[in-house]
């Protein structure tokens, strides 16, 4: 008996080399690296055009805001969605398509791939980018991953159904309690640059209780500095 439990055990340095494999993806949620070495998937693009993109709706409570927002401003964005948040509001899921923005998953319920396995985390993209095609009649074409961390399983689950990895080269850190329209523009300006994807959130479903406002007020400051550095500010698709 004890010979075949020995047998069964799978050595600590493989459980470790898997583990490790599984891992190394997430390294591109520093800038730093991302930045230097995968400038695609950081979503560098046209450098004359701003991808902006905004992550975790849609939310009946604050999606509608922006997407006023945009529409005074004639402008179009990338919106990741979370499948759970979707389910909750298909509504929205319409209204984003029909007014011509991009839906692109950022997966089901803002759960870190990290922590999955292969079967899991292929599983979740699968599920929401069929609800987005569902409600929206557009196929997903971009994934960002909850928390910007990725892992060999969800990239290899990104390829398995057609979806293009991307993160962010500049964010507004909009979703703290301290947030405010100043702070989100200031830490935007830190990163920003023609070419580049910005993120921010138009949902606190996973941030602080009201921190989308901040996002809100900042956007058309945002929008207008674009503009005035001869940038064109829209989705992804239109981005490389």
């Amino acid at each position: 008996m004890e010979e075949r439990v020995r047998a069964r055990a799978v050595p600590a340095t493989t459980v470790g080399a898997a583990l490790a494999a599984q891992a190394v993806p997430a390294l591109t949620v520093l800038p730093g690296v991302r930045l230097r070495f995968f400038p695609r998937l950081s979503g560098r693009g046209a450098p004359g055009h701003v991808a902006l993109t905004f992550d975790d709706g849609p939310d009946p409570a604050s999606t509608p805001l922006f997407l006023e927002a945009l529409a005074a401003h004639g402008t179009r964005a990338t919106f990741f969605l979370l499948g759970s948040m979707l389910a909750r509001a298909p509504e929205l899921g319409l209204d984003l398509a029909a007014a011509g923005h991009e839906v692109a998953v950022h997966g089901w319920a803002h759960q870190n791939l990290l922590l999955r396995g292969p079967h899991a985390t292929y599983r979740d993209l699968a599920r929401t980018r069929e609800l987005i095609g569902a409600v929206t009649g557009r196929t997903p074409r971009f994934f960002r991953p909850p928390y910007g961390v990725f892992s060999t399983a969800a990239l290899m689950a990104a390829r398995r159904l057609d979806l293009t990895p991307v993160l962010w080269t500049c964010w507004g850190r909009d979703w703290t309690r301290t947030a405010t329209r100043s702070s989100v523009l200031d830490t935007l300006r830190g990163g920003l640059t023609g070419g580049g994807t910005v993120l921010l959130h138009d949902s606190d479903c996973t941030s602080a209780p009201g921190a989308w406002r901040a996002s809100l007020a900042a956007l058309p400051h945002l929008l207008e500095e674009c503009l005035s550095r001869g940038w064109r500010v829209g989705p992804l698709g239109e981005h490389r």
